[in-house]
């Protein structure tokens, strides 16, 4: 990647304004809140704050804060994050950037630090999330600031409101991707902003003694996040966080598995999947910088685009079949879920399902199940079933299922739960606490297209009305799992 002095304007579709409040003259600096874009390059957001700061000639401050109270905050969470954070503040010693890391200590200790650090602030600039609190928080923080707050999506390849709607399919989303991405993919984040001509502050940048807290320590030994108040049942993963463990996993892939990808993605026993979903979901890798490195590999330009817009899987971007199966996933898939979550009011409640997968499910609500276990035993992996545990004791072990698993896994936690809305309650809480991704918008495609969203009807059967179901008997004999199953089918998580 290159380094270029080059100024991008960040798309208007891009920025959007959370109040009324003009940008504030005579500030100390521009201020960067970084809640989910969590990387120093391929940022909007961080494109706009330098932008401003470089027009105004004002230092630029980076306030990356990690909260203590949110629901199903746990060791394995933070570890993730504190580990990027650690890069950020090492990344950023020697720039005339001020890095304001702050780990929060306890729940709410640090009300208030937002509103302290932008009074002295001419713009504040932080990420558009669509999905978990991210978006009421941001709301919130526009009403109770008193200078501008814009949020930039820096999210996927796709601005959030150059879609019209909600997409009910990922046909009708990859349709209108073919028509209308080709105007977006020039515009692309700074691979590597260039920092070094702006200035410092003066003064070094002081937090009051009541938002002192212990995060120069966590910085040095992320470990120590386990004594904080959050759930240390749900421990550290193998896989680290920040962009360079990123980066080495998607070099990784490029060069030894995407050429496998349509044939191994299916199969437990071979890989085949990317990985790069944690480090997607904590903001530490960029879709863009993932798009432009498929691009270099295959040698791609825009000139090889397709005229057509049938929306087919293969043959639109002119790319090698594995490229264009695994761009399905990386943009199509994973940008109808973002997709989703910023167009569909509730988009994690039950009322937001298609109307004709509710009707179904409630009509078989009370059919006869073959098995029901409790929220407990499905989190302990206690069920009859070898292929399932296994897949449960994959994601308490790694914080991921193998993505055909993970489809097979949700299927019978409807099956063998009480009923659908239980189900989906159960799920939400299996998922959203143990998955290092959980609470993106992928998660809630995953768990919500078990009950039928962006999929169409299916011969009926008990329990599942029309909804599509699986078997773990059908599953092993598509997809090899032997190793799998020796590598996770018995003792403990």
């Amino acid at each position: 990647m290159h380094r270029s002095r080059h100024r991008s304007t960040v798309p208007s579709r891009r920025v959007r304004a959370l109040n009324a409040h003009p940008l504030r003259d005579g500030a100390r600096y521009v201020l960067y809140w970084m809640v989910a874009q969590r990387r120093l390059g391929w940022n909007f957001a961080l494109d706009r704050a330098l932008d401003v700061a470089r027009a105004r000639a004002l230092p630029l401050v980076i306030f990356e804060p990690l909260r203590a109270g949110y629901r199903w905050a746990a060791v394995r969470h933070h570890r993730f994050v504190v580990e990027g954070m650690a890069e950020h503040a090492a990344s950023l010693a020697g720039t005339p950037v001020t890095y304001v890391p702050w780990i929060e200590p306890e729940p709410g200790a640090g009300r208030g630090l937002l509103e302290w650090l932008a009074r002295d602030a001419a713009l504040v600039v932080t990420d558009d999330y669509p999905a978990f609190f991210l978006p009421s928080m941001l709301e919130r923080a526009g009403d109770a600031l008193d200078v501008r707050l814009e949020a930039v999506d820096s999210n996927g390849l796709l601005p959030l409101r150059a879609a019209p709607q909600a997409f009910a399919t990922a046909f009708a989303l990859r349709r209108h991707l073919q028509t209308v991405l080709p105007e977006h993919l020039a515009d692309r984040p700074e691979a590597v902003p260039d920092l070094a001509d702006l200035p410092r502050l003066p003064v070094p940048l002081e937090l009051p003694e009541r938002w002192a807290s212990a995060t120069a320590e966590l910085l040095r030994t992320p470990a120590a996040v386990d004594r904080l108040p959050i759930d240390a049942r749900v421990g550290a993963i193998p896989s680290r966080g920040g962009t360079d463990a990123a980066r080495a996993r998607l070099a990784a892939f490029l060069a030894g598995e995407l050429d496998r990808y349509p044939e191994d993605r299916r199969h437990p026993d071979r890989g085949g999947s990317s990985g790069l979903s944690p480090w997607l979901h904590w903001g530490h890798l960029s879709a863009h910088e993932v798009f432009a490195a498929v691009a270099e590999r295959e040698g791609w330009t825009p000139l090889r685009l397709s005229d057509r817009r049938s929306g087919a899987r293969q043959g639109w971007w002119g790319m090698s079949e594995a490229a264009e199966g695994f761009l399905d996933e990386l943009v199509t898939w994973r940008e109808l879920g973002f997709n989703t979550c910023a167009h569909l009011p509730g988009y994690d409640r039950w009322e937001s399902l298609p109307e004709w997968a509710r009707g179904t499910l409630e009509t078989h609500a009370a059919d006869p199940r073959p098995h029901v276990y409790s929220l407990e035993a499905f989190e302990a992996a206690e069920t009859h079933d070898p292929l399932w545990n296994a897949a449960q004791r994959q994601l308490r072990a790694e914080g991921r299922i193998h993505n055909y698993l993970r489809m097979l896994w949700g299927k019978k936690v409807l099956e063998w739960s009480p009923d659908p809305r239980t189900a989906l309650t159960w799920l939400i809480e299996l998922n959203n606490r143990w998955a290092i991704d959980g609470r993106d918008p992928n998660s809630w495609s995953g768990i919500f297209w078990t009950f039928g969203r962006y999929d169409r009807g299916w011969p009926e059967r008990p329990i599942f009305g029309t909804i599509r179901s699986m078997t773990s008997a059908s599953t092993r004999r598509k997809v090899e799992v032997d190793d799998y199953l020796l590598r996770f089918g018995g003792g403990g998580a």
